[in-house]
């Protein structure tokens, strides 16, 4: 007796739907974690001076480099570990800036992380739930992040008026766009990516957050 393939078709369907499920929950997961070492690695680096924070920023790149070669080595424990290690320190390193904006008006902060909430979230629920593949604009994306780097750099030599509410609009745009895109891969994308996934996701956060934060802190620095 023959199997319908109308049933084998559905059971397939429903697997591929639990795996989906089941590297969005861990990648998320992974996200939250990371967002806490980030919020606790903010709260021990408060009082550090800038320079130091600059330099444990630059520390905070060896694990992020590090994790890639974990993730491809198919090293998960230690991926995640890397992983963790990486939002503490980048913490650390933005405790200073972040402790600026808390010390003359905590509300700053909350308004910063609940507009980076919203954003994340209505950008990245796009980014899943969208049937095409966007992983093309990656491409766009990149140049796009350049081209925001280079205007910064400009910035320390050419005054502009708001220009820091447009560099921070542009940076917006640049890391919404992102996160579109790194949503979009994490839909496609199997269990041994989420540790890269979550870092990527991790990183469009962090930012989107500090151009909030410069957006509703005005000219403070």
């Amino acid at each position: 007796m023959g199997t319908d393939p109308s049933l084998a078709f559905g059971r397939e369907a429903t697997a591929q739907q639990t795996d989906t499920r089941a590297v969005f929950g861990q990648t998320m997961g992974l996200v939250a974690f990371t967002l806490g070492f980030f919020a606790l690695g903010a709260y021990i680096g408060r009082d550090l001076s800038g320079g130091t924070g600059i330099i444990l920023m630059l520390v905070g790149l060896v694990p992020l480099i590090a994790l890639n070669f974990a993730v491809r080595r198919g090293n998960q424990s230690l991926a995640i570990g890397l992983l963790f290690a990486f939002g503490l320190l980048f913490g650390i390193g933005l405790g200073p800036v972040i402790n600026v904006y808390a010390s003359s008006d905590p509300g700053v902060v909350w308004q910063a992380g609940a507009a980076t909430a919203g954003f994340v979230g209505l950008l990245g629920s796009f980014g899943y739930a969208t049937s095409r593949d966007l992983s093309g604009l990656y491409r766009v994306g990149f140049w796009a992040l350049i081209a925001l780097i280079v205007f910064g750099f400009v910035l320390f030599f050419v005054n502009i008026p708001g220009e820091n509410v447009i560099y921070s609009v542009l940076g917006l745009g640049v890391f919404g766009l992102l996160t579109v895109l790194d949503f979009n891969r994490l839909k496609r994308s199997g269990i041994e990516m989420a540790p890269m996934i979550a870092a990527s996701i991790f990183l469009d956060v962090v930012n989107i957050f500090l151009f909030f934060l410069q957006i509703f802190g005005g000219n403070r620095n």
